[in-house]
């Protein structure tokens, strides 16, 4: 591309294959005579934009590019700089270094799956990481992961309704904007979706409306422990007979990070279970850092409706030696490309690099280091909603029921919306909860606060003086 500055023609540095003969070999080559020819065949000439657009003229020295961009840059506030207490299913908790440290190794970062140069140590990397997750959720199969717990979760809704040959699933009302519309997406018009109510006082799942919607058409109940606004169901076991009785499926969505100091789903009778990998070593970063798992137990008509790769191991020709591989590969829209079915689908190579940092973190953490995470998880949490409560006209929490790492904050009572609220919490340095007002209508002037292992005392006693002042001291 040839552009002009103060009227001499300049090549563009950072375009490819910008130099006017370069281009001309190139065109006569394939047959057409400029680069406006050769759009005429790809894009209708009524839909291309006549005229120039209205760009600045290119950065030439490597240096001024960088400082552009660096510029551009430190207009964002950071969660370094900021105090913040958002959360919603991508939470801030602490990376060890060792997480980078691996996740920057060249046989990992670039090892796209499918490819000869898989094989340096990637297939064993994700074999541990599924063993490890394994033990977490105590089921006995784990994926490779899904893009998100969202995507994690469609899929398993699906798989419950190919094992049960039915066409209905029962979820419960607090879970996540985002994935109510991914399950919406992913369901219709094939699969109808009903909603759970839940109890207004507790949050809980509502016993007497899943009675009275579970019937034989059910593939699955679905629910979230712990939920979507914090608090955790401790009806697991009798939502899990409920649902057996009728021959229907139990599908659990759990915060891996929760599962050092609370008892994972299949104890309480889920059939399969899903969630996201992002608080176990990874970075929250505009949308990236999600991945999600499916897990269930070994069972051969659940884990031939599992679409994603599994690898397991098998002793070789050599004593002692083990290899790597995918186990039950039929099942993969690797296997029959050409005739993809709703059991195959595609995922991407990103979060099979998550799936290698989960790992690491896991055995990094071990049995007591997730305990212990748990645990602090629990305490400043404990203290985050006393402090809070402690302010005229705030309820927190809003639900009578345990809570992990995240709570609603009722502040109807005040003068305040929560958007204005989180607009004065940025002047203290502070990333305030998320609105609740249009997702949850029903609990008005509420916020989603979050606080993980990250918070200390100083962090949580400054958010309380700092609402209390925004509502109070006006």
């Amino acid at each position: 591309m040839v552009i002009k500055i103060n009227g001499k023609e300049v090549v563009h540095p950072y375009i490819p294959n910008s130099v006017p003969e370069v281009q001309e070999k190139m065109l006569k080559k394939i047959g057409v005579n400029s680069i406006e020819e050769l759009f005429d065949y790809i894009i209708p000439r009524e839909v291309q934009f006549e005229g120039r657009l209205n760009l600045p003229n290119p950065l030439f020295s490597e240096y001024e590019l960088k400082r552009h961009v660096q510029g551009t840059l430190s207009k964002n506030k950071t969660c370094e700089e900021y105090i913040c207490f958002l959360g919603g299913s991508t939470w801030l908790h602490y990376v060890p270094a060792i997480c980078d440290e691996i996740a920057g190794r060249a046989e990992f970062l670039t090892a796209y799956s499918g490819h000869p140069y898989e094989n340096f140590g990637w297939k064993q990397a994700i074999f541990e990481y599924q063993s490890l997750m394994a033990e977490l959720l105590d089921m006995d199969v784990v994926t490779l992961p899904t893009y998100s717990w969202g995507h994690a979760l469609g899929t398993s809704l699906r798989m419950a309704s190919r094992i049960t040959g039915r066409k209905e699933v029962l979820v419960v009302d607090t879970i996540s904007p985002e994935r109510r519309k991914i399950i919406e997406n992913y369901m219709e018009p094939h699969i109808k979706i009903k909603w759970i109510k839940s109890d207004p006082e507790t949050g809980l799942i509502d016993i007497n409306d899943l009675e009275s919607k579970i019937s034989p058409d059910v593939a699955a109940v679905y629910f979230e422990n712990p939920s979507y606004l914090g608090f955790i169901e401790i009806q697991g076991n009798r939502i899990s007979q409920i649902a057996h009785d009728k021959g229907t499926l139990v599908v659990v969505g759990v915060d891996p990070s929760s599962l050092g100091v609370l008892e994972p789903p299949s104890h309480y009778g889920a059939d399969i279970v899903c969630g996201d990998l992002q608080p176990l070593g990874m970075h929250m970063n505009f949308g990236g850092g999600l991945a999600g798992f499916v897990a269930t137990r070994d069972d051969p008509k659940f884990v031939k409706e599992i679409p994603y790769r599994i690898f397991g191991l098998v002793k070789t020709v050599v004593e002692g030696e083990y290899g790597f591989d995918d186990i039950a590969f039929e099942r993969t829209s690797f296997m029959v490309r050409e005739a993809p079915t709703e059991s195959r689908e595609f995922f991407g190579t990103t979060t099979n690099l998550w799936a290698i940092i989960a790992g690491v973190y896991l055995a990094l953490m071990g049995p007591k280091g997730m305990w212990e995470l748990g645990k602090g998880i629990l305490q400043r949490l404990k203290y985050a909603m006393k402090r809070l409560s402690e302010i005229e006209g705030v309820k927190s929490p809003r639900f009578k029921a345990p809570h992990f790492k995240e709570f609603v904050v009722d502040f109807n009572d005040t003068n305040i919306s929560v958007k204005d609220i989180n607009t004065r919490l940025l002047e203290y340095g502070i990333f305030g909860g998320i609105n609740l007002s249009k997702d949850f209508p029903e609990l008005g002037n509420s916020a989603l606060y979050c606080v993980t292992e990250v918070h200390t005392k100083e962090d949580i006693d400054k958010l309380h003086d700092a609402l209390e002042e925004i509502i109070w001291r006006r």
